[in-house]
C-alpha cells in the first residue's frame, strides 16, 4: 500500500476516534462552552468563537506532540 494511503487512512481513524470522544467525553467536559468563548446571539444571526476551547486544545495537542517526540527519541 502506498505511504500516503496509510497516512490518510490513520488520519481518518483518529479523526473518527476523536469524533466519537467529543460525543461522549463532551457530556463531562464543557469543550465549546467555556469562559471567554465568544457568542453573539441576535435575531436571525448567531456568531460562536470558541477561542478558549481552541487555545485549550492547541496547548493540550502540543504537549502530547512534545511527548510523542520525546518518547521516540528515548
Amino acid at each position: 500500500m502506498h505511504p500516503v494511503a496509510k497516512t490518510l487512512i490513520a488520519i481518518g481513524a483518529v479523526l473518527v476516534v476523536a469524533g466519537l470522544l467529543w460525543q461522549f467525553v463532551g457530556r463531562w467536559l464543557p469543550l465549546g462552552r467555556l469562559p471567554g468563548d465568544i457568542v453573539i446571539r441576535k435575531e436571525g444571526f448567531s456568531f460562536y468563537f470558541p477561542i478558549v476551547t481552541s487555545l485549550l486544545l492547541s496547548a493540550v495537542l502540543t504537549l502530547l506532540a512534545w511527548l510523542w517526540n520525546w518518547l521516540g527519541r528515548q
